[in-house]
């Protein structure tokens, strides 16, 4: 398995906006992405904020999440995503 760390920042100005485009748009199309294992996103702290998304491949993780796929939102800023080997799952 392989997991996607995608680091974000959130303008809190348009936070209502940016929350709305991931519940209709993104995670949508992340919850049908092939090869998801699981997801989690952490709540931003000072408009900084933090997704795990689990994936069967390292193909899968990096075709499904950004620079790749778009995750554009307003207000929203992908700092990077960093692809790892998942070396323990409990």
């Amino acid at each position: 398995m392989y997991a996607a760390v995608v680091k974000l920042s959130i303008d809190p100005a348009q936070a209502p906006a940016a929350a709305a485009a991931f519940t209709e748009d993104i995670l949508p199309r992340v919850r049908t992405a092939p090869g998801l294992v699981a997801s989690y996103w952490l709540d931003p702290v000072d408009g900084h904020g933090l997704a795990f998304v689990v994936f069967d491949t390292e193909v899968h993780a990096r075709e499904s999440t950004p620079p790749t796929a778009d995750w554009s939102a307003p207000g929203v800023t992908i700092h990077g995503t960093d692809i790892r080997r998942v070396a323990v799952n409990l």
